[in-house]
């Protein structure tokens, strides 16, 4: 009598599916050491388990209120995976979320991410996380754990998305914004480039440009286009929360998709309008994308961040300047806050100055 049972070799597996469990684990331990290297206070356990705790007292707060984000990184991994450099979008994910968390006065706790692909490169997705334990090293918050999804199907091959997700927490007294009044100051903190919003417009310039990422950047000399344009996005933690617990802000506003347009008033209290009548040092990236891509200044300033990643609304500007060179960071005072001139309610933006990105 002859047995239907298929032989253990021959048996379907996981693995002939699409998804590799070896390879997963593989990576949850190349990546054990970068995020050990993120523990603060608070911080309870390790990678593995079902959840992560975290001791708000242990963490030194009497009151708080916990704020959290979530965001991700957009077309810009498009970039890394076709230049093969993955190095740094995981500090991009890290810094859309923190830079959110401390515009609410709030300090990042805990942090933790979402990658998923269609194939596991170990390689490329442990450079990944480790540039996002870098940027969580970088904020002061810990990398408690993630979710790696390996989804054959559902991702071209070498394709990857990421999503992160943080959680801070502010004394109930300390949240912002609070106290915004006619004639506090707006001083831009500068970017390091494009960050990580309107990057479909920045493939777009390259494209019809017929440019390649490996074409020397005609803005930053000594990189290519790929390298420059994945130049990662600026942490604000250090110096808004050194601000903020000195007693000098009212607000904050990060600048990202929306550009200062879309993004400014989000923070400004009915009646009450941001002035900006000074421009700001514009990095060569933008009069390059601007002019490259025959992009008007409007839609510039509304794609982009242009040079501005963030705005501080502040009733002592003199000392916040002081303290931004103390930190070894720069400000520029671009403006200024006053009631609405036309009586409105809802809080806008007057941009009676800006820079223009086609000028020689």
């Amino acid at each position: 009598m002859t047995s239907s049972s298929s032989s253990p070799t021959s048996r379907l597996t996981y693995r002939d599916s699409g998804v590799d469990i070896e390879a997963g684990e593989a990576l949850i331990d190349a990546i054990k050491p970068a995020a050990k290297a993120t523990d603060r206070p608070g911080t309870m356990g390790g990678l593995g388990g079902f959840g992560a705790l975290f001791d708000l007292k242990a963490a030194g707060f009497q009151d708080p209120v916990l704020v959290s984000c979530t965001d991700g990184v957009g077309t810009k991994l498009t970039l890394a995976i076709e230049t093969g450099l993955h190095e740094t979008v995981g500090i991009d994910l890290v810094a859309m979320c923190v830079n959110d968390l401390i515009v609410q006065g709030a300090e990042p706790l805990f942090f933790l991410d979402y990658f998923a692909t269609g194939r596991l490169s170990v390689e490329s997705a442990a450079k990944v996380v480790r540039g996002i334990a870098q940027g969580c090293e970088q904020s002061g918050c810990a990398l408690v754990g993630g979710e790696t999804a390996e989804m054959p199907g559902m991702y071209a091959d070498g394709h990857y998305d990421l999503a992160g997700f943080s959680v801070g927490a502010a004394e109930r007294s300390a949240l912002l914004p609070a106290g915004i009044a006619e004639g506090d100051a707006l001083i831009a903190l500068p970017s390091s480039g494009v960050h990580s919003n309107g990057y479909s417009l920045v493939r777009r310039i390259v494209a019809d440009a017929h440019l390649a990422w490996t074409d020397p950047a005609a803005f930053a000399p000594g990189k290519n286009l790929g390298e420059a344009l994945l130049t990662p996005t600026k942490l604000y933690v250090r110096a808004v929360l050194d601000l903020h617990r000195a007693g000098l802000l009212h607000a904050a506003a990060h600048i990202t998709g929306g550009g200062l347009p879309g993004n400014l008033p989000r923070i400004l209290p009915e009646g009450l309008d941001a002035v900006i009548d000074a421009a700001w040092p514009v990095p060569p990236v933008f009069n390059w994308l601007a002019r490259t891509g025959d992009v008007a200044n409007e839609e510039m300033l509304r794609v982009f961040n242009c040079g501005v990643g963030m705005v501080l609304i502040t009733p002592k500007p003199d000392e916040v300047l002081a303290r931004l060179k103390e930190m070894g960071e720069t400000g520029t005072l671009i403006g200024h806050i006053t009631k609405a001139a036309d009586g409105s309610a809802k809080a806008g933006l007057k941009m009676v100055a800006a820079p223009d990105f086609h000028a020689a």
